[in-house]
């Protein structure tokens, strides 16, 4: 897929601009805080239908403004296009369009522009909590499995309906009632667990093929996905401390604790990478889901999308970098970053067509 023109209106910080985009690499150059990331969130919001970092729709308004408007024109290598629209007013849901009929369901959208982004906050997968690393994988299946967000919601309504149950105070819970959550929190827990398995399944040979091109070969990284379900049966786990949950309030065990774990050598990441190690594992990381979503994700290669990524990492490993997103292999590319070096030698290494954007105060020139 081919952003071919983006128009943004009251976005942000970004007051108004209309791009006309190179179908391969896009450069955004200027100081941090003046709005390359907030065209990059635009893009990626158009592919989601919800901001990269902040949930809150509102918020994602221009200051002083009611309302925003983002619209992108896109061609799927064909002679096909896709018109997407998203507009929202304060105080009223937004409204989401493709090629002017609005979607009843924000979630039939999901998919249909697959996209990855790699930016600093990804550090968090390793510095943060088991969320962060159970939303890469949601985020991904999501974008090829139509299914997966159906049984995602399943699951967590019966895991909050089972914690309702867990907090009552002043009468025990119907048992017929409790059992029912705990089987449908079981029966969707086993399909999420088998989704994410065969993702991690395939994902982690190309994974640990990229971060090795990166790091020349030194290092011996792993992924390990963990969950419940390896312990047995998901209902009878949930069942086995019941008692437990009872006196705590909520429920320990279940997919929602699922992890994924990553290792540097035989020891793990969060306690043995430096901060270029680190940010080499994230980008690997997210190349392998590039690589996997352009496999499977409707048939057509994913955005990239890459914020900020050459800081904190030494000239040999982004040099290894610049020349594998410069490649044959990756499609449409948008690339921020305060240092016009690092994209001087992206292009001069590329024979692909490329445009600069330069950003400043939220005002986006050629």
């Amino acid at each position: 897929m081919v952003l071919k023109k983006l128009s943004i209106l009251n976005y942000k910080n970004i007051s108004e601009a209309t791009l006309e985009l190179s179908s391969k690499i896009n450069c955004f150059i200027g100081r941090n805080g003046m709005g390359k990331t907030n065209v990059l969130d635009a893009v990626y919001y158009l592919s989601f239908c919800r901001s990269a970092n902040n949930p809150i729709d509102s918020q994602v308004i221009r200051h002083d403004q009611q309302f925003f408007v983002l619209e992108g024109e896109y061609a799927d290598g064909s002679e096909n296009s896709e018109q997407i629209y998203c507009g929202m007013k304060r105080g009223t849901k937004k409204h989401f369009k493709r090629n002017k009929k609005e979607y009843k369901r924000l979630s039939e959208h999901i998919g249909l522009i697959p996209l990855v982004v790699v930016s600093p906050s990804d550090t968090l997968l390793i510095e943060g909590t088991s969320e962060e690393r159970r939303r890469l994988m949601d985020i991904v299946i999501s974008q090829y499995d139509r299914s997966y967000i159906d049984v995602l919601a399943r699951y967590n309504n019966a895991h909050q309906q089972r914690n309702t149950l867990l907090k009552m105070e002043d009468q025990e819970p119907d048992p017929l009632l409790m059992q029912l959550w705990e089987e449908q929190m079981a029966e969707a827990g086993e399909a999420l667990y088998a989704k994410r398995m065969a993702f991690t399944d395939e994902l982690v040979p190309v994974f640990q093929e990229y971060y090795q091109r990166i790091s020349g070969g030194t290092e011996r990284v792993g992924l390990r996905y963990v969950s419940h379900c390896q312990r047995g049966p998901l209902l009878e786990v949930i069942q086995r401390d019941r008692m437990k949950d009872r006196a705590v309030g909520y429920s320990l065990h279940g997919v929602h604790r699922d992890d994924l774990e990553f290792t540097l050598g035989d020891h793990p990441m969060r306690r043995e990478g430096s901060q270029g190690q680190n940010k080499t594992y994230v980008i690997a990381l997210k190349l392998a889901q590039f690589d996997f979503l352009k496999r499977t994700a409707s048939k057509t290669t994913p955005l990239l999308l890459l914020d900020d990524i050459f800081d904190k990492l030494d000239a040999s490993r982004v040099e290894q970098i610049v020349r594998l997103v410069s490649g044959d292999s990756f499609g449409q590319i948008f690339i921020t970053d305060t240092n016009r070096d690092h994209l001087d030698q992206i292009l001069s290494n590329s024979s692909l067509d490329y445009k600069i954007f330069h950003v400043e105060n939220g005002e986006i020139n050629v």
